[in-house]
């Protein structure tokens, strides 16, 4: 459900999503031809205490190969004890194709260490899918307010990222709702949400997020 309209026109396509008993029901056809994609490359960024194994990201690297994509979903270093300088350095080692058809999705602490690396970057990249994202302190998670000490530049992001889009879930406990939609406005991405799904956690029952898939689908089109 696309809530905020960002200033530019940044994939109007997203916009359609079904809602149905108070749920998102937005199946991604996997019948996209292959040729639309196969040129195509996305890297997973997890967040805090998590894995590539983890989440919903293991049903999206596969949902993205079955599609012809290449993907690669990245195991950070000390998940449990992220520092963001290492991080980041860690992506620009191991990120080796980086073009304008690359794609990253990223989930909780990974939105905003993606971002500070793509500042880094300063190339052109074909669009980003931010899940919980966040750019400012988060309650109870202190020894992580070094990855928000300084705004990411957005104005050289909007730049080289055309293609943007945040997720969040209204009932979120651990990233609040208004700071993911903060975060989106200030990004100028569009701004999806659900009313249900908390932080996307596999804990809460959430190994599929066809909502993400979906909104990349169509920034890959």
């Amino acid at each position: 459900k696309p809530v905020v309209k960002p200033k530019s026109l940044n994939s109007l396509m997203h916009r359609m999503l079904l809602f149905v008993n108070g749920s998102v029901f937005s199946i991604p056809s996997a019948s996209s031809p292959h040729n639309q994609t196969h040129d195509k490359n996305v890297y997973i960024i997890h967040g805090f205490d998590a894995s590539s194994t983890r989440h919903w990201f293991p049903w999206l690297n596969k949902f993205l190969t079955d599609k012809g994509v290449t993907t690669e979903s990245i195991d950070m270093p000390t998940p449990a004890q992220p520092d963001c300088k290492t991080w980041i350095s860690f992506l620009s080692e191991h990120l080796t194709s980086i073009t304008s058809s690359t794609y990253f999705v990223s989930h909780s602490l990974g939105c905003i260490t993606t971002l500070r690396y793509l500042q880094t970057v300063a190339a052109p990249i074909g669009g980003v899918v931010l899940v919980s994202g966040f750019d400012q302190p988060i309650p109870d998670f202190s020894f992580l307010d070094e990855f928000t000490a300084t705004p990411p530049n957005y104005k050289l992001l909007s730049r080289t990222i055309p293609n943007r889009a945040v997720v969040s879930a209204i009932d979120d406990p651990i990233v609040p709702h208004e700071f993911s939609r903060s975060f989106a406005e200030r990004f100028d991405a569009v701004f999806y949400e659900t009313k249900t799904g908390r932080h996307y956690l596999d804990v809460d029952g959430v190994t599929t997020l066809p909502i993400v898939a979906d909104v990349l689908s169509r920034m890959m089109e």
